[in-house]
């Protein structure tokens, strides 16, 4: 719901530095691989209990997340480049749960595998779609700068973020955190599903 107006927010600053990334030949991929490997060093950190540490190296990492797309909109985006990232994307958003559960079973498991069944749900819905609009050539809108149809909803990144961030803050009512997002992340996957429906029950484009 709210990554677009988030997107054109960092937007500027990002392509900045993408440019400067760009001059020295720095590419798309070590860019995701980057973020990708700060996302896992804050999962080990919160894992560890290091939850503030952990929120750092979990704000670096999406802000990575965010440049790789703008590096490579300045050269050449590639199919691989694209799978790449939403496929570590989604082990990035998986890990966290595991690692708040990791921290303290006791509390946080049975929470973490609520919100891990309902990322199972925004992510099969998000990629279910996708895979069915590039079948009919559909163009988001909203999002026309993605490598794929971009399914919104009310639980996107930024939102998945902003909960991942205040549990850090509060560790101890991680299990609410968690419970109160996965009946949101439900709330997606029923608007996808409705959403999906009724765009792909049309006629495809000739």
């Amino acid at each position: 719901m709210l990554d677009r107006y988030a997107l054109a927010l960092l937007r500027p600053g990002l392509a900045r530095t993408a440019r400067a990334l760009a001059r020295r030949g720095i590419g798309a991929d070590a860019v995701t691989w980057t973020g990708f490997a700060l996302g896992m060093g804050a999962a080990l950190s919160i894992a560890w209990q290091h939850y503030l540490v952990g929120l750092a190296l979990l704000l670096a990492g999406r802000l990575a997340d965010g440049l790789d797309g703008e590096v490579a909109r300045g050269g050449a985006p590639t199919d691989r480049g694209a799978f790449l990232d939403i496929t570590l994307d989604f082990v990035f958003y998986a890990s966290i749960p595991l690692a708040f559960a990791v921290a303290d079973p006791a509390a946080n498991a049975l929470a973490a595998a609520w919100l891990l069944a309902a990322f199972i749900g925004t992510g099969t819905s998000f990629l279910a779609f996708a895979v069915m609009a590039e079948r009919r050539h559909l163009a988001s809108s909203g999002y026309p700068s993605k490598g794929f149809f971009y399914l919104g909803g009310l639980t996107e990144g930024t939102e998945t973020i902003a909960c991942f961030a205040a549990m850090c803050l509060a560790p101890r009512y991680f299990a609410w955190w968690a419970g109160g997002f996965a009946l949101l992340c439900g709330l997606t996957i029923a608007t996808r599903l409705v959403a999906g429906w009724r765009m792909l029950g049309e006629a495809p484009p000739r």
